[in-house]
């Protein structure tokens, strides 16, 4: 599996939220990622949109999580941008391939399939938080 670029900023901004625990700006975002402001913006549209942050416009305004971090899994946010993760067409799709009904492999597949989602749904953001002393060495505490 290979997550998409907005996937990944996705990710980040929760966890940049989750460290901070405090309303933020989209630019503070993209400036501590050094990534593109607008990139950003769009995520957080659709990071909103979805329930994971609220965002607040205007004076004091900005971006804060909308639950906790706790609350929220790698494999539901990855889930919410990605959508279909099947590592072939046949896992979910009958009468795709000539071989599929003696092929092995869509079970196979099936099962890493499995296994994977099975393990991001029980990782939550708080487990791959930085430690105290990592954010420390990146200016963010």
């Amino acid at each position: 599996m290979r997550l998409a670029l907005q996937t990944d900023f996705a990710l980040r901004t929760l966890i940049f939220l989750a460290i901070k625990q405090e309303r933020v700006t989209v630019a503070d975002v993209a400036r501590f990622y050094d990534i593109s402001t607008a990139h950003v913006a769009r995520v957080v549209n659709l990071l909103s949109r979805h329930g994971y942050i609220r965002s607040t416009r205007g004076i004091g305004g900005g971006i804060e999580l909308a639950r906790e971090p706790n609350r929220i899994t790698v494999g539901e946010v990855i889930r919410t941008f990605e959508g279909n993760l099947h590592l072939l067409d046949c896992v979910a799709v009958d009468d795709i391939c000539a071989i599929q009904p003696v092929c092995s492999l869509k079970g196979v597949l099936a099962k890493a399939e499995q296994i994977q989602t099975e393990y991001l749904n029980s990782v939550t953001l708080v487990d791959v938080l930085p430690t105290e002393e990592q954010l420390v060495s990146l200016s963010l505490v």
